[in-house]
């Protein structure tokens, strides 16, 4: 009889923790939403280098449409660096990458339909866009915390540019 109860107990404990509190808690941690958009946590999780503390700021106003920054930051530093910018005309993507205000690492364009160079340490993406505040949108994204050298995160990046910019556009009610 004690075999079997402490079988059960052995059981309960597993399945319980299986379904609620045994979770990871980077499953936990890591926002479903960046700057007003869903995102997979997997292609966030996959960019960040710290991810105790989570937390969001944002100065982003999609019906005012003004150049602004987001931020994700994981105590006292910026993990995660979001700017959508609109602009009347567009821009040459590899110089804004050179430029102080992006500042990517080794920029490469990548086969994709929005026009889009991804580097070691963010990415830039691109779309006509015709809204209040210009007729492109620009999005670009930075991982401050990564080497500029650490050429290990280009495909992570370029798989949540993937996800994140489509999803972005969609937010922001493009015009023709």
């Amino acid at each position: 009889m004690k075999k079997s109860f402490r079988a059960f107990l052995g059981w309960s404990v597993l399945v319980q923790c299986a379904v609620s509190s045994c979770a990871a808690p980077a499953d936990q941690a890591v926002p479903e939403q960046i700057c007003g958009v869903s995102v997979s946590s997997r292609l966030t999780r996959s960019l960040l280098t710290s991810k105790d503390d989570l937390r969001e700021f944002s100065r982003v106003d999609r019906a005012e449409a003004v150049t602004a920054p987001c931020m994700l930051q994981s105590g006292e530093h910026a993990v995660l660096g979001l700017r959508f910018a609109w602009d009347d005309a567009p821009t040459d993507l590899m110089y804004l990458a050179g430029s102080r205000v992006s500042r990517i690492a080794e920029p490469h364009a990548v086969p994709f339909p929005f026009k889009t160079i991804v580097g070691n340490d963010g990415a830039i993406s691109q779309t006509p866009c015709k809204t209040r505040g210009g007729r492109y949108f620009t999005l670009t994204l930075q991982l401050p915390q990564v080497r500029l050298g650490d050429r290990g995160r280009r495909a992570d990046i370029e798989a949540f540019m993937r996800a994140y910019f489509p999803a972005t556009v969609a937010t922001l009610g493009c015009g023709t």
